[in-house]
Order: structure tokens, then C-alpha cells, then sequence
């Protein structure tokens, strides 16, 4: 893309919630610092990883053994921050376009996959950067609980999966353990940079699998995400965050 492609702080897109892409800006330049401010993240990218490779793997009954597994697809990661999971989307052999409503966290991303030589087709804006435009892998981890109408953001989300194409999300779990563990505790013991989170703004599982339903796709599998004493893991229990995947027949 061009620089005079890329949409400025002064033509937002009406998903995108000014002080959050601000807030998330000012964080750019340590993304990559696996103990800087995005740490959480680090901590966190192996398991969801492990969780996306399985979703593809199953949908499109891939060995699991194959490098490639997204060789000739196109895969979007919308809310992208400095290219955490666009990176690896583009390794495993996906024709990559990856979104987020901070230039600063997309010029960090540009300079770093420049730096590793992958391809990937970085915009900034919101979901209506990719209006009219399909994606046989839709990803959106961590985000909807960010977004100014996560309705009209998941509708636009599904609207952006190509017919036979799956949509992967993740998002904290709107109870007693995430505030306690997202929002007070984490950012009060400095794991997540103070105002990251807003508990009320987070989605219990049966209110974001009926957005997605809603919006025509169908969900085929809700895992929580747990944290214990070695790290995060996957599980049973969607009580503090939760990974779903839908698909488009």
C-alpha cells in the first residue's frame, strides 16, 4: 500500500473507538519486547496458535505434520497490533492482509516483517478496511471487546469470510474471574499496561456465539482459555477467556 492508502487519525472508521487505538498507539514500539508491556501477549500467542493450527487443520482435513497448512488461502487478522499472529499466518503460507486501528502498532508491524522478509498486506483502519473483500481464514483475537459496536463489527467480520471459510475469535469472558484477574490484578501488578480492559465491555460466550449466528455463520466449537501456575492453557472452563470458531457453508 501506498501511504496515501492509509486511512489517518483524521478519517476514522466508525468501528474504531478513538482513545482505544490511542491507548494501544502508545504501546507500539514494545510489542515485539516479549518483556515489555506486551508480555500477556507473549505469553499467550503459543496457546492460541496451538488452538488456530487445530481449527485449520480439522476444517480443511490438513496433516498436521505440514508446514504450509494455509498455502493458497487469504487470511485476515483484524485487530492485528504489531503483527503477533499476522506473522505466523503468513509462515504457515496464507496470502495475509492484517488490520488495526493503530498506525503506530502497523508501522512497527511493517518494519518488523520487513525485517523477516514475509509478506503481509498491512492496513490501518478498522473493518471497514476490508469492505467488499473476502478471506477464506478470518481471525480476530482480543479485539471485540475493544470495537465501538461489537454487533456491526462481528456482522462485517462474518461478511469478510468466504463461502467454505472459518472465522476464529477469542475474548475475555465477562465475570467475576476476568475482572478480578484481567482487569484488577493484572493491571494493577503492571502484567498489562493500566486501562487495557474494560470489564463491562466484555462478552459472555453465549452473547458473542449469537452475534456470530446472527451474522450467518455457524459455530462449530467454544474452548476456554485458563490461566494456572505454568501459563495459559486450554481447557473446559470459558470462565476467564474463551476461543470460538464458526464457519461459513
Amino acid at each position: 500500500m501506498t501511504d496515501a492508502s492509509v486511512t489517518t487519525a483524521t478519517t476514522p472508521h466508525p468501528s474504531i473507538v478513538a482513545a482505544e487505538a490511542a491507548h494501544f498507539g502508545k504501546l507500539a514500539q514494545e510489542w515485539w519486547d516479549p518483556k515489555g508491556s506486551s508480555a500477556m501477549l507473549h505469553r499467550l500467542n503459543p496457546v492460541r496458535l496451538r488452538y488456530l493450527r487445530g481449527a485449520i487443520d480439522r476444517h480443511w482435513d490438513l496433516d498436521d505434520a505440514g508446514f504450509t497448512p494455509l498455502a493458497g488461502r487469504r487470511a485476515l487478522d483484524m485487530g492485528c497490533g504489531a503483527g503477533l499472529l499476522a506473522e505466523p499466518l503468513a509462515r504457515m503460507g496464507a496470502a495475509v492482509t492484517a488490520v488495526d486501528a493503530a498506525a503506530e502498532s502497523i508501522a512497527v508491524a511493517r518494519l518488523h516483517a520487513e525485517g523477516r522478509r514475509l509478506t503481509v498486506d498491512y492496513r490501518v483502519g478498522g473493518v471497514e478496511a476490508v469492505a467488499g473483500e473476502t478471506f477464506d481464514l478470518v481471525t480476530s483475537m482480543e479485539v471485540v471487546e475493544h470495537v465501538a459496536d461489537p454487533h456491526a463489527f462481528v456482522a462485517a467480520l462474518a461478511a469478510s469470510v468466504a463461502p467454505g471459510g472459518l472465522l476464529v475469535m477469542s475474548t475475555p469472558n465477562r465475570t467475576w474471574l476476568s475482572r478480578f484477574a484481567l482487569v484488577e490484578a493484572a493491571e494493577r501488578l503492571g502484567q498489562v499496561p493500566r486501562g487495557t480492559h474494560d470489564w463491562d465491555r466484555f462478552l459472555a460466550p453465549d452473547e458473542l456465539t449469537a452475534m456470530i449466528a446472527d451474522a450467518g455463520l455457524e459455530v462449530i466449537d467454544v474452548t476456554g482459555l485458563t490461566l494456572g501456575t505454568k501459563g495459559f492453557t486450554l481447557g473446559g472452563s470459558t470462565t476467564l477467556d474463551y476461543f470460538v470458531t464458526a464457519r461459513r457453508n
